[in-house]
């Protein structure tokens, strides 16, 4: 008798496109993050909503991890021109909230 193998999947975003996150981290200053996509989910094939600059003011929101990788997003609100989204924290010089979103 045949044993199906499993397959294997590249890990999920952890925030699929279209998904936000409440500000639990609460605080805002300067950050610097010189052209990062802010996206509509934590994964590069989510929507482009704006750009984040090294001249903007960023209010870190809380950050999520993508599967059993190390790689981590914080949601933000940009500060100076309004638009919320996910940037990869390898972006962000700061690394990032250190606020977990809790998904």
């Amino acid at each position: 008798m045949a044993v199906p193998l499993a397959l294997s999947t590249p890990a999920s975003a952890a925030a699929s496109c279209g998904r936000t996150a409440s500000d639990m981290d609460s605080s805002s200053w300067d950050r610097t993050a010189n052209g990062a996509n802010q996206r509509s989910g934590s994964s590069t094939g989510c929507a482009i909503l704006g750009i984040a600059y090294n001249t903007h003011n960023l209010d870190y929101h809380c950050y999520t991890r993508i599967g059993n990788t190390s790689e981590t997003w914080t949601y933000l609100r940009n500060d100076t021109t309004g638009t919320t989204g996910w940037v990869r924290d390898d972006l962000l010089s700061d690394g990032g909230s250190l606020t977990y979103c809790g998904f």
